[in-house]
């Protein structure tokens, strides 16, 4: 099981954040990357094609049930939610949250609850506040959490919404996220939590 599993969030101008962060993770990079980014029910998956260009890591649009595997990039495919279960990955139809599907909060709050403390969670640039509970909970179970500086983003809602809730570890600018996150994968200490959840964040 890799030391660190990576949930990224991100709506509005989130394709261009994206695409500079995958440039910048190193071939090597050590753990799997789970990524929502808000789409239209309609829209053709292409996420992963597209973020691939940009990538020195595999990019996959994923299947129902595949294992989770350290050092590739998955992309929530249009209208499913995106959950993790101990290494592997659900996609459900579920209700909409937040007015989305796929949504940041359920990715978020299910890898929090999977892997705890090994969980970094990053929110980037979007509108409203979608991703902003997910980060809590990832924050309560003893994950990392790091938000875009809203000044930097092109929609700086989503945020600036966490900020308000809680104080996250890491704001930083997107050129400084992706050596931020290479230099947590490679810290010792990092275990799979097996802290106690919540009543009030099951899902």
């Amino acid at each position: 099981m890799p030391k660190r599993t990576i949930v990224i969030g991100a709506s509005s101008g989130g394709l261009e954040v994206l695409r500079v962060l995958m440039a910048e993770l190193p071939r090597n990079f050590a753990a799997p990357i789970l990524i929502v980014l808000h789409s239209s029910p309609n829209s053709p998956s292409i996420l992963g094609e597209i973020l691939q260009r940009s990538s020195h890591l595999p990019v996959v649009t994923p299947r129902d049930g595949e294992r989770i595997e350290k050092g590739s990039v998955y992309v929530a495919p249009p209208d499913r939610h995106m959950l993790v279960e101990p290494g592997i990955i659900r996609l459900t139809r579920g209700p909409k949250e937040n007015g989305f599907r796929p949504a940041v909060d359920p990715l978020f709050r299910s890898a929090a609850q999977v892997y705890g403390p090994a969980t970094i969670g990053v929110i980037l640039t979007g509108g409203l506040d979608d991703g902003a509970a997910g980060l809590w909970a990832v924050k309560q179970l003893g994950g990392t959490t790091i938000v875009q500086d809203p000044e930097q983003a092109s929609a700086p809602s989503m945020p600036r919404t966490a900020l308000q809730q809680f104080e996250v570890d890491y704001v930083l600018r997107v050129d400084k996220i992706a050596a931020q996150l290479v230099r947590l994968v490679h810290e010792t200490g990092a275990s799979t939590g097996h802290l106690e959840v919540p009543e009030d964040m099951a899902i």
